[in-house]
């Protein structure tokens, strides 16, 4: 393969992916040249992986082994996708650690069971690092964006995540329970339960993911479900708010 022009670096990508991932084609098949993002410096995997684990390590967290190398393929496949796909409006590597894999990571010590549904996953935010942090637990990544779909597709398949399933689907179309339920920035209370509440178990736990306090959004949480608790995150080199809803089934 000849050297990538100035300004690009070499990255595979899936089959499916469109020409315009790229701007220029390599000679071997499933190639591309990819352009450097622009307005931000070239930031080495050593640097993200210091970065990376300064903010696990600030969260009390302990991976298992070969999950921080595993995140970081993780950010590095998101990057390079994000150049076509617009898959995040993060695009500084340095950021998507931070704002990405180590946001998702802070609700970590509040997720359980065995079973855990991502809906609005996005390009699988959070439930990617959440399944590579856990790799016990069956995750399901749900989004209604063909686009985003592709992508955690090809995550899924790229990096070996045999817990993950990614579905092209509306909420409220999905079907069967989960025993921990997560949403990230998806809809107010209200409608994320209207559209998804039949997904939890009897007495599973939902993690909404909020910046700013939701108490706008309290009184609307509709019958059969409540309120548990809420929790401020403090999520290292992440500016602003961060709370996390913490929800239940009334009674259980």
């Amino acid at each position: 393969m000849k050297p990538a022009p100035a300004g690009f670096f070499f990255g595979r990508v899936a089959n499916d992916a469109p020409s315009s991932i790229a701007g220029v084609r390599g000679e071997a098949s499933g190639y591309f040249a990819i352009p450097h993002v622009q307005g931000f410096p070239m930031t080495s995997r050593h640097d993200l992986q210091t970065r990376l684990e300064h903010g696990i390590a600030a969260l009390g967290l302990q991976l298992p082994a070969g999950a921080v190398e595993r995140l970081l393929d993780y950010q590095a496949l998101l990057e390079r996708w994000n150049a076509a796909y617009n898959l995040t409006a993060i695009r500084d590597p340095a950021e998507m650690v931070s704002r990405h894999l180590v946001d998702s990571l802070a609700i970590l010590p509040f997720v359980q069971g065995a079973t855990l549904a991502d809906l609005g996953t996005g390009p699988g935010l959070p439930g990617i690092p959440l399944a590579i942090a856990a790799p016990e637990r069956q995750v399901l990544l749900v989004d209604s964006n063909g686009k985003k779909v592709r992508f955690l597709r090809e995550a899924i398949r790229s990096l070996k995540l045999e817990n993950v399933r990614a579905v092209q689907s509306r909420v409220e179309d999905v079907e069967g329970q989960f025993d921990c339920i997560t949403a990230r920035a998806f809809a107010s209370l209200a409608d994320m339960l209207a559209w998804g509440g039949h997904l939890l178990t009897t007495n599973g736990i939902w993690l909404a993911m909020k910046g700013r306090h939701p108490e706008e959004e309290l009184s609307g949480v509709p019958d059969g479900f409540e309120v548990r608790a809420i929790r401020v995150l403090d999520v290292p080199d992440v500016g602003g708010e961060r709370h996390l809803v913490v929800l239940g089934r009334t009674g259980c």
